[in-house]
């Protein structure tokens, strides 16, 4: 056995201390000069787009090394094309962030085929707002009511399978008796309440924020109603909509109908990519929560008369965890319901 003596060791201990050692930058370091690109998985006009569009007004400013924020739109299937896209291509560094639809994790409880994506291993940012959708019917139409929708046919227009502009009108034309027609072809609910205003269907599914900041003139010129609002109970908003569990007739419907309801909580949220290294996760999530306070973000929503009612990336976190632990029986369901074409 060869001994190389305590010179050796020194050299040995030398060598080691100066081997190079790779040490990940601070999350400073790492976005000052960058650009973070927050795609919406709709086309422009809805309110996906707008949150998007905001948040990259004010985001930059609250993140360390205060980088560029851009925001760019990737419509497709519902939004489930930048779902995809973000799980599986987007860059696991902290410089892509996505909103989509709040259904995502239902989806992927529904088991979905266009689905390649794990809801719980997104990393959640925060939600700007919890999200009230609505059923827009046009007034030439004699559909606009519960009983009116189960008696005449109704167009309406979907972006996609998958969609809740698609499987609210399903499930209802299942438990309920509706008569709505889904016409697939349109890349977000704007596009939807365009082919309204053009005649080629009858209904579209959008949020109430969007009716608010965009088609109020519909609802005061008795153009379109607001058919029926998908959440659990009715809004103090729309008190006179019926909410969609109020269609079930009995226990199982109603349960089924509050689950579909249940993306509500999820709303307009943002996520990055699973893999990012924890430190940048934390340093978006604290400068999401910064902005959703930032008094220039908070004038704009204002104006603009946006609900609001942020909630931190932790929360939603455990509320795509709940959607995703829905019972068996209520996913079966639901999955016969949906792929009824």
């Amino acid at each position: 056995m060869k001994f190389l003596g305590l010179g050796g060791f020194v050299l040995a201990g030398v060598a080691a201390t100066c081997s190079p050692v790779l040490a990940q930058p601070s999350p400073e370091q790492f976005f000052a000069g960058k650009t973070i690109t927050i795609t919406v998985g709709f086309s422009p006009g809805g309110t996906y787009d707008l949150f998007g569009r905001m948040l990259s007004r004010y985001l930059g400013k609250h993140v360390p090394g205060k980088p560029t924020v851009i925001a760019s739109n990737m419509p497709g299937a519902g939004s489930l094309t930048a779902a995809n896209w973000l799980y599986r291509v987007a860059p696991k560094d902290g410089t892509s962030i996505a909103i989509v639809a709040q259904t995502i994790a239902q989806e992927e409880a529904l088991k979905n085929k266009a689905v390649q994506y794990k809801t719980a291993e997104f990393n959640w940012i925060g939600r700007a707002t919890s999200n009230i959708e609505v059923q827009i019917i046009s007034t030439r139409s004699k559909g606009t009511t519960m009983q009116g929708m189960k008696e005449v046919e109704v167009p309406t227009a979907s972006t996609g399978p998958g969609s809740p502009s698609e499987s609210y009108p399903k499930l209802l034309n299942a438990l309920a008796g509706t008569k709505f027609k889904i016409i697939r072809g349109y890349p977000g609910s704007t596009d939807g309440l365009l082919a309204m205003e053009r005649g080629e269907v009858d209904a579209a599914l959008t949020s109430w924020n969007t009716m608010k900041t965009t088609r109020m003139d519909w609802l005061t010129g008795k153009k379109a109603a607001v058919a029926i609002q998908y959440v659990l109970e009715r809004s103090p908003d729309l008190k006179d909509v019926p909410a969609v569990t109020e269609f079930a007739t009995n226990d199982a419907d109603r349960a089924l109908l509050a689950f579909a309801a249940s993306s509500a909580d999820i709303g307009r949220a943002f996520m990055a990519p699973p893999g990012v290294p924890a430190d940048r996760v934390k340093a978006l999530r604290e400068a999401f929560t910064a902005t959703m306070k930032d008094p220039d973000l908070v004038a704009e929503i204002e104006k603009a008369k946006l609900d609001f009612d942020p909630a931190s990336g932790e929360v939603v976190q455990k509320i795509v965890a709940d959607v995703i632990g829905v019972s068996p029986e209520i996913v079966a369901r639901m999955e016969k319901i949906l792929a009824v074409e």
